[in-house]
């Protein structure tokens, strides 16, 4: 049996000369200032951990991560993917679907960076992690430069098989 599931996030870059670092894809990325929230604001781990919500079916981000990060202290947004997909039960995730907006930074030379660091993360092969990113013409505030969004679609399939009667 398979499933699918979408997740989303964005968030506004924090002011130029911030010295909270930009990290996407659990990847350092330097010459950006990074994005505003309370964790590290990863938007890749974020929409990540959206999808993986959307299978098992138990939100992470919101009173979870709120806990973890405000509570807690935990800002490392790989923490809040662990709970993912700690989450996830009998089912393996297989693939991995992401797509970025945003004007800055440029993604082409970071992203075996990021599939690499997503692989490892997700116990994948970085073959099966697709990230495609645009500036969609600057006809949004991502693609004007003010902020990332990520869109990520996962793939998992069970690995106990139920027995039929």
């Amino acid at each position: 049996m398979f499933k699918s599931g979408i997740g989303q996030d964005s968030h506004r870059f924090e002011e130029d000369g911030s010295h909270k670092p930009l990290i996407i894809g659990g990847v350092h990325i330097p010459g950006c200032p990074g994005l505003l929230g309370n964790s590290d604001a990863d938007v890749v781990l974020h929409a990540l951990t959206n999808a993986i919500s959307g299978i098992s079916g138990r939100n992470i981000l919101g009173k979870i991560s709120d806990e973890m990060c405000l509570r807690q202290g935990i800002t490392d947004s790989r923490a809040y993917l662990a709970q993912a997909l700690e989450s996830l039960g009998n089912y393996r995730i297989s693939h991995v679907s992401i797509a970025i907006e945003g004007r800055r930074p440029r993604f082409e030379p970071i992203i075996a960076k990021m599939q690499e660091s997503l692989a490892n993360l997700l116990a994948l092969q970085p073959s099966d992690i697709g990230i495609t990113a645009t500036t969609g013409e600057g006809l949004t505030a991502f693609g004007r430069g003010e902020g990332l969004q990520a869109f990520v679609i996962v793939s998992a399939e069970c690995i106990i098989k139920k027995h039929s009667r």
